[in-house]
């Protein structure tokens, strides 16, 4: 048993390591205090928790609900909005179009063409001049409209110039490209490439801006259920 000197010197030892490690205005009480408030913000990020994942979850599946052309509001060459929707039942050849292009005058003639050709029998063109490819396409809306319908007769709706790649592009195109990739990739890779669109709005073909309008008749006619 130890004696009472020896019991004192080893309290005291107690006191002076305790002292050294601890703040000098610690306590028992304080101590007490930090264990309880140490445990509280663990207890509220646990009840935290499924919230933020739940709306995560509902935002994600609300981004990946299928769309089709027909969900899109576009503006026109005034700057008016167009309801897409307004194009159910026909079958739709979307571009992005330029004035100053290699290859506008074999586009745009070919274009007034095919839609000449079809356009009592439920096919609709429609063109959205963009500036991004050689800033071919410099002129405002209404020089625009006034250049494909006074030099090429083009008689399908004209739309306001849009952005079609990075980040600005215009809601309906990224839904072209993640709908149907091209051939090296998503990106529109110039003037005059082509999306074709059935009567329920889903895109069913892509072809490059060297595919002359012409040469996918045979496609337009499958769509229109014309022999």
């Amino acid at each position: 048993m130890l004696c009472y000197s020896t019991r004192f010197l080893f309290r005291r030892n107690l006191t002076v390591a305790a002292s050294l490690l601890l703040p000098k205005h610690f306590s028992a009480d304080s101590n007490h205090t930090l264990l309880r408030s140490s445990r509280s913000p663990s207890i509220k990020a646990e009840s935290s928790t499924p919230f933020p994942s739940f709306r995560s979850n509902r935002t994600m599946a609300s981004q990946s609900t299928t769309k089709s052309v027909h969900d899109f509001t576009v503006k026109d060459a005034k700057g008016n909005d167009v309801d897409l929707s307004s194009y159910k039942g026909k079958a739709l050849l979307i571009v992005n179009v330029a004035s100053q292009c290699g290859l506008t005058n074999s586009n745009y003639t070919e274009l007034a063409q095919l839609y000449e050709k079809y356009k009592t029998q439920g096919l609709e063109i429609l063109a959205f001049p963009c500036n991004q490819f050689g800033a071919q396409e410099p002129g405002s809306n209404d020089e625009i409209v006034e250049f494909a319908c006074t030099r090429f007769k083009a008689e399908y709706p004209i739309f306001d110039k849009v952005d079609v790649n990075g980040d600005k592009a215009a809601p309906l195109y990224k839904f072209l490209k993640s709908s149907k990739g091209g051939l090296f990739g998503d990106s529109i890779k110039w003037n005059f490439s082509k999306f074709l669109v059935d009567k329920e709005g889903n895109v069913v073909d892509r072809y490059a801006p060297t595919t002359s309008p012409l040469s996918i008749e045979k496609d337009v006619k499958k769509l229109l259920g014309v022999a």
